[in-house]
């Protein structure tokens, strides 16, 4: 009875176990067009019992997948959603900017732009021409006003984005540590988790999609998932990744700079910030959209921007309309106009011409004389200094009172709220210009006058302009109305290491300490500094990272140096290399500069002055040219020799010396510096947008082709793997075949058993 009861408990177990493989079967036959659904197969084992055979059982429930091929995909994906997620913003891109050729493109309009200026030279006197220039010069502005727009839209575009991906993360995180505890929880029991970790494959999958991502399995069946770069994602309470998406973006915004909230993991640390360590997946190609492609899109908007706003203004600077200029504001800036100095260079002079409704001098004076202080009988003491230069509040001075001394009583000459120098006649029946010559005598050969600027008032020429109208910026043709509150180095590379010297800062706000000028602070820079220990010299208030306030390089000891303040450093990718950006807290215009002792060349290998960044934004046309663009300057000043006793200058509505000169700056070759990624160039300006526009072009045709390939890659690996984890209709049906039979045999080994009790017991009866 015993062996008979063996024999029906272990059908039994045939039974049950052959039940469960059909069930099996039904699932994967029923799951065929599932995606992500994986083949599920049980491993049946002997059971023995006291030595002795007992039946069947399951010993495990297991997927067909290969994980080695898993990690493959789950890496190329990360790659290939990198390349996918910049597609719409370079189709965004091409469509904002266009090709060289396309008649909407800053290519074809400063083409236009050129035109319309060798027109003008040809007929300077013609109000169509005039007008015609300052359309196109308007033009210009608007294009790349309207190109900023976009890039700082598209990178306002890609932190929103990356607010979302983020938040997708954190509930992708969530819900694998969620099924690591059920898969762990179940299968202790020993039952069927294959279910549950084909969710957690899914959720796994997405998450590579997302960022880019390591993982490793534990015994239990948990899963701890990690970013290349070693952040813990999930494993046992999974961190919260954090980001607050900007509210507006601009030129100057950099998460180097504060401006764009990092990506956390975890606790707000640098070490814990993904922004600079994500290297696949959308995160990873939106950070590069945002703080790579388009700021460098930027940065060689403005190279351009700027070098058509210095190149056509120094030419502009030169004219003189007719009959004059009634009055004037120049765009520089002056924080220190009572202690900043000027001086000619060389045998250099100026001309300052007071002229008639007909164009005719009126009375002229050499700008020597005013610096001098000989000019129109009066002698000045007050607002020089020992090299020769004065203040530019006393220059300011003196030239008022030539005005008012010579017909125009009501003249006024002063900086104004913004410390830039203003002229007005305040006389419609007088004009003024200037006129830059080569020579202290009347009527000299024209050149642009070397103007020697101190400015930190120090007694050292600090920079050099070219141009004495230039110099204040008094007859642009372009502003940008841009306080100069932002500093930039060019490019340096990454093993860029500085030479020693003392960097100074000063603005216009800040009290005299009695030192010298107004100091917000100086930093002792040592000898093989890099552009980051730099910047946190500067940020620590002088204080490098060992808490030493002076490192090599001190000065003598005794010498009081102040903390720096209100400046803050960043240093920014810019293409293939970086700048250090120096910016004031409050917005107010900033000096740097540097001693003058032997040697003493940071500032000249930094190639730090005030920072290009937002020109392309803010650039405009003059408003009053806008108005009346009969101010356009077709020609310089003149000078008869024939007329009085010496000589005199004049205007002429025919003169078309600085139209041409116009017309040539746009058509020759200009130094462009390396910026954004493109090389340093010299090129025209034509040439140099369309070489901003065929790289744009170049980078998005680079981004499809990745796509294409890693699309391909990537379907051919997913492929491989769903013909090893996919559902087979042949071999399922060939299974079910098996366990139907085999069930059946249980069954019918049941039956005879049964029968054969029955009659046992029918015996014993």
């Amino acid at each position: 009875m015993g062996d008979i009861t063996q024999a029906l408990r272990a059908a039994q177990s045939g039974l049950l176990a052959n039940q469960t493989a059909l069930n099996i079967v039904s699932q994967n036959v029923s799951n065929v067009n599932t995606e992500g659904y994986s083949r599920k197969i049980i491993q049946q084992q002997s059971v023995v019992l006291a030595g002795q055979g007992a039946g069947v059982s399951i010993a495990d429930f297991t997927r067909v997948v290969d994980q080695g091929l898993l990690k493959s995909i789950r890496l190329e994906l990360a790659e290939l959603n990198n390349y996918t997620v910049q597609e719409s913003y370079y189709e965004r891109m091409q469509e904002t900017f266009g090709t060289p050729g396309d008649n909407t493109s800053i290519a074809h309009i400063l083409e236009q732009f050129k035109e319309a200026a060798e027109l003008l030279a040809v007929s300077p006197d013609r109000v169509l021409e005039q007008n015609e220039v300052v359309r196109q010069a308007l033009a210009a502005v608007e294009k790349f006003a309207d190109m900023s727009r976009t890039i700082q839209d598209l990178r306002l575009q890609a932190d929103q984005q990356i607010e979302s991906v983020v938040a997708e993360i954190n509930q992708l995180t969530s819900d694998i540590d969620q099924l690591n505890d059920d898969i762990i929880r179940f299968g202790s029991t020993g039952n069927d988790t294959t279910d549950l970790e084909d969710q957690r494959d899914n959720k796994v999958d997405r998450l590579s999609e997302l960022v880019d991502i390591r993982f490793f399995s534990r015994n239990d069946g948990d899963i701890v998932v990690f970013t290349s770069s070693g952040l813990t994602l999930v494993d046992t309470i999974p961190p919260t990744v954090t980001h607050d998406a900007a509210s507006s973006m601009s030129s100057t915004s950099t998460v180097a700079g504060g401006q764009i909230d990092g990506i956390y993991v975890g606790e707000r640390l640098a070490i814990n910030d993904l922004t600079t360590q994500a290297r696949g997946g959308q995160l990873a190609g939106l950070i590069d959209m945002r703080d790579d492609v388009l700021p460098n899109l930027q940065s060689q908007l403005d190279e351009l921007a700027a070098q058509l706003r210095d190149q056509v203004n120094l030419v502009h600077n030169r004219g003189t309309p007719f009959p004059g200029h009634q009055e004037l504001t120049g765009s520089r800036i002056f924080p220190l106009p009572q202690e900043q100095t000027i001086k000619l260079g060389g045998t250099d002079d100026v001309a300052i011409v007071l002229m008639g409704t007909d164009g005719s001098e009126s009375i002229s004076v050499r700008l020597s004389q005013i610096l001098s202080g000989t000019a129109y009988g009066q002698t000045y003491g007050d607002g020089t200094d020992d090299s020769g230069g004065i203040t530019i509040t006393e220059l300011a001075a003196r030239l008022e009172d030539f005005f008012q001394l010579n017909g125009a009583p009501s003249a006024s000459v002063s900086l104004n709220d913004q410390s830039q120098l203003a002229i007005n006649l305040s006389n419609t029946s007088l004009g003024f210009g200037f006129r830059d010559e080569g020579g202290t005598t009347k009527g000299s050969s024209t050149t642009d006058a070397s103007i020697q600027f101190d400015k930190n008032a120090d007694g050292d020429v600090d920079e050099t302009i070219s141009g004495f109208s230039n110099f204040f910026g008094l007859n642009n043709l372009f502003d940008d109305g841009l306080a100069e509150n932002v500093y930039d180095t060019n490019v340096l590379s990454s093993s860029f290491v500085s030479t020693g010297a003392v960097l100074s800062f000063r603005d216009s706000s800040t009290p005299d300490t009695g030192s010298g000028p107004e100091y917000l602070g100086e930093i002792v820079v040592p000898a093989g500094s890099t552009l980051q220990e730099i910047a946190d010299l500067i940020n620590n208030g002088g204080i490098d990272t060992q808490g030493t306030h002076f490192p090599v390089g001190a000065p003598v000891a005794g010498t009081s140096f102040p903390s720096v303040t209100n400046v803050t450093a960043t240093v920014i990718s810019d293409g293939s290399g970086y700048r250090l950006r120096i910016a004031t807290d409050d917005g107010q215009s900033l000096i740097v500069t540097q001693d003058e002792g032997a040697g003493n060349t940071l500032l000249g290998e930094l190639g730090l002055s005030e920072a290009d960044v937002r020109v392309s934004t803010a650039l405009n046309v003059r408003a009053d040219i806008i108005t009346a663009p009969n101010l356009v300057s077709t020609g310089r000043l003149e000078f008869d020799a024939d007329r009085g006793e010496a000589g005199e200058y004049l205007t002429a509505t025919g003169s078309n010396g600085v139209a041409e000169e116009l017309a040539a700056v746009l058509s020759d070759p200009n130094s462009f510096s390396v910026s954004g990624g493109l090389p340093a160039l010299n090129v025209g300006f034509t040439e140099y947008a369309a070489s901003i526009l065929s790289r744009n072009a170049s980078l998005a045709d680079t981004n499809s082709r990745q796509i294409d390939s890693q699309q391909t890659l990537t379907d051919s690996l997913q492929f491989k793997s769903d013909s090893i984890r996919g559902v087979n209709l042949d071999e399922e049906l060939a299974d079910l075949i098996i366990f139907e039979q085999a069930f059946s045999a249980a069954a019918r080994v049941i039956s005879v058993i049964q029968e054969m009790i029955d009659r046992l017991e029918q015996a014993v009866a």
